[in-house]
């Protein structure tokens, strides 16, 4: 997954979910951030950060803020990268083989997935989560509480029970990572559900990436520590 139009700029402030400042070129930008976490451990003033340049000349604001250096490592915070990049990584044939059809965004009942996949003899709803949190070479999700993410695991628990295969795949957007963990500190009920989508059948898988100035692209499985 890549941005065409990249430039480099200076963190200054957020001054809300969707909107930052941002000094570009001696420059001070309104950027849209386009990630609605919190981020506080990132988006610190005087940090160096990536935006990419919208196409559409009737935004209000000119830049999406994608990416963010803490110390030496660079973290993606694009909310739509992790679908981008694993869209391409299950194109590739590296995660599934013999892959006869994607959809994204299916719906199953009540319930809408990141993926349907089918293969000859499988068919599995793929519900992905972009990590940006990372403590000590841990990624940890989420950052703050979701209920949205509770009832996606119970749905994934649901497709199980009615003969689909079920993945959720967290895609840590930073590379240098050794294992994955629920956030139960933040969210623990998020953990509990982690936990009892396993127990169900859903398979539990995250995977790292190669983080550039402008690219993302998912590089191979880490560990799992529900």
């Amino acid at each position: 997954m890549k941005y065409e139009s990249i430039s480099s700029g200076v963190f200054i402030s957020r001054q809300n979910r969707f909107l930052a400042q941002v000094e570009i070129s001696g420059v001070a930008e309104s950027c849209h951030v386009k990630n609605t976490g919190r981020l506080a451990e990132l988006l610190i003033p005087g940090a160096k950060v990536y935006v990419n340049r919208s196409e559409n000349p009737n935004r209000v604001t000119k830049y999406d803020l994608v990416s963010v250096f803490k110390g030496e490592r660079l973290y993606n915070i694009d909310s739509q990268a992790p679908n981008k990049a694993f869209k391409e990584f299950l194109e590739s044939g590296r995660y599934i083989d013999g892959i006869t059809h994607i959809k994204a965004e299916a719906k199953h009942g009540s319930s809408r997935f990141d993926f349907y996949v089918e293969t000859a003899d499988r068919k599995i709803f793929i519900e992905t989560k972009g990590v940006t949190l990372e403590e000590d070479g841990v990624a940890l999700f989420p950052d703050a509480p979701t209920l949205r993410g509770v009832k996606h695991l119970n749905e994934l628990a649901q497709c199980i029970r009615d003969g689909f295969d079920a993945h959720v795949v967290f895609v840590i957007q930073m590379d240098g990572i050794h294992t994955f963990a629920p956030n139960n500190g933040t969210h623990p009920a998020f953990g509990e559900a982690l936990s009892a989508a396993q127990k169900a059948g859903v398979k539990v898988i995250a995977l790292d990436c190669i983080v550039t100035e402008n690219s993302m692209e998912i590089r191979k499985e880490i560990k799992v520590r529900v």
